[in-house]
């Protein structure tokens, strides 16, 4: 079952992507439930990771697709939102908050199902999990590697930084940092090597992994820019 949120204020909009998902369902096989929010505030105030997609107008009432977007970031990196918006200008900025993509008005069903469908591909691939033993004291720590944010170096130890919380676990960033190759882990500077898959956005010289600042770098910028700028492309 794939989870989406329709977030629009105009009836009319809704009513259209109502249409075009049912019209995806159909012509996919898909199972997709939906649900309808008014406006950014009436999804933002309560949101628990519950979607898989979230169709988001930006301009809207009384909190606008952007805020709502930055809210949510905060508690899910992993929801695809893809923007829906009058003004091409706006949808740029969503990239900041990790948008997959943005669908201009007036929507035709076309542009709507390759956009719609990038987002469905991406969450098979993201059903297909790898997982990691992290060692611990006392033993082993199985886990989602989907489910690791960032790892820290601090002394002699590596702070694995989880949707469950901080994992403590002895090793070197080198070692962990060769353990995770091909993993789409970017090293950003000589204490954290970042999951790129929970990379909000960059910020000045600061990466933004599921809502922490951290510094990237100067020798390290170009390569993690590069890596991260693939990894979003290959999932656009």
């Amino acid at each position: 079952m794939i989870r989406i949120a329709i977030v629009e204020d105009e009836e009319s909009y809704i009513s259209i992507l109502k249409e075009y998902v049912e019209r995806y369902k159909e012509e996919s096989g898909e199972q997709i439930e939906v649900t309808i929010y008014h406006d950014g505030d009436e999804i933002a105030a309560f949101y628990r990771a519950q979607f898989d997609i979230i169709l988001m107008d930006i301009e809207m009432k009384f909190i606008n697709g952007m805020t709502a977007a930055e809210e949510i970031r905060k508690v899910d990196t992993a929801v695809s939102i893809i923007f829906i918006t009058n003004a091409p200008q706006y949808a740029i900025r969503g990239y900041e908050v990790g948008a997959l993509d943005y669908i201009l008005k007036p929507v035709s069903y076309f542009t709507f199902s390759q956009k719609f469908g990038r987002a469905v591909a991406k969450i098979k691939k993201r059903s297909s999990r790898k997982r990691i033993t992290i060692p611990v004291k006392g033993g082993v720590m199985r886990m989602e590697l989907s489910d690791v944010y960032y790892i820290e170096s601090e002394g002699h130890n590596l702070i694995y930084h989880t949707k469950e919380g901080s994992v403590v676990s002895s090793g070197t960033m080198k070692s962990v940092e060769t353990a995770m190759e091909g993993m789409d882990f970017s090293r950003i500077n000589k204490c954290y090597l970042v999951n790129l898959e929970h990379v909000d956005g960059v910020q000045d010289k600061y990466a933004v992994v599921h809502g922490d600042r951290l510094l990237i770098s100067r020798p390290r910028t170009k390569q993690f820019m590069q890596e991260l700028t693939r990894y979003w492309g290959e999932r656009s």
